[in-house]
């Protein structure tokens, strides 16, 4: 059966099956653990404590942000018994679980790019953000090093052609992506960004570029490579600091936080 005829039940499934394994993948790979580690550091440095907000995040289906901080709420759209919520977070808004004006953070890690629309969803979202709460999402950011990566060696799609801030096609929470999206929407095209002015302070917003090659040195989910632990914990900041002193040449990622008005 061709993947395009795959149907959207079975194509949920099958991406279930695929988090598991890469959920394991992660837990075996060191180097990966310790770059997620030094992210959600740096998504959270200018929070006071965050372990004692209320933090949500979205899509941890996969994610080790729990290891790192216990105290956050993990959700996703696939049902996996670890979660603590299971909704799909385009309807956020009708969520009951989460009262309005409630939580301190939503975050988000690599999860906006695989969005059925994005824009609606953050728009959505601000109800249950206490004002002066912020959304912190981190996503492919494309440099002159990061591009034919992600557009040649990484099997997620990335169409910078697209004429509205959505994904055109869904198959699966997984299978469904445009990695280009929220670099288009935050990077390159203000008059979508300005659909996020009512409910955030836009003007204000904050991305700054993380990492550059170091996450690929990991091997990523899907491989590990021999790096020894001690060098990769040495190179790191050396990596961080070209992305920051040169992101348009080599940053992979960036961080945004919004604040909702």
């Amino acid at each position: 059966m061709n993947r395009e005829t795959i149907p959207l039940q079975d194509k949920t499934t099958e991406d279930r099956a695929t988090t598991l394994r890469n959920r394991v993948h992660l837990s075996a790979n060191r180097n990966l653990l310790f770059w997620y580690r030094e992210l959600y550091r740096d998504q959270f440095k200018d929070l006071p404590d965050p372990t004692a907000l209320s933090i949500l995040e979205i899509g941890s289906g996969t994610s080790p942000l729990k290891q790192f901080y216990p105290t956050v709420v993990t959700s996703d759209v696939m049902n996996l018994e670890y979660l603590d919520l299971v909704f799909d977070c385009h309807h956020i808004d009708k969520l009951d679980a989460i009262e309005e004006n409630s939580l301190d953070v939503i975050t988000l890690t690599n999860v906006l790019h695989h969005l059925k629309k994005p824009i609606a969803f953050l728009n959505s979202a601000a109800d249950k953000l206490k004002h002066g709460g912020k959304v912190i999402a981190t996503e492919p950011f494309f440099s002159l090093v990061s591009t034919p990566i992600w557009k040649h060696l990484h099997h997620e799609p990335v169409d910078f052609q697209i004429s509205e801030p959505e994904l055109m096609e869904v198959q699966g929470p997984l299978t469904s992506a445009n990695q280009a999206l929220p670099w288009l929407i935050f990077f390159r095209r203000r008059d979508w960004l300005q659909r996020l002015n009512e409910s955030f302070d836009v003007a204000n917003l904050s991305a700054r570029p993380f990492s550059s090659l170091s996450y690929m040195a990991t091997g990523g989910i899907s491989h590990k490579l021999p790096v020894p632990h001690f060098l990769y914990r040495a190179l790191l900041p050396v990596d961080l600091a070209f992305s920051r002193c040169f992101p348009h040449v080599c940053a992979a990622f960036f961080t945004l936080t919004l604040t909702r008005r």
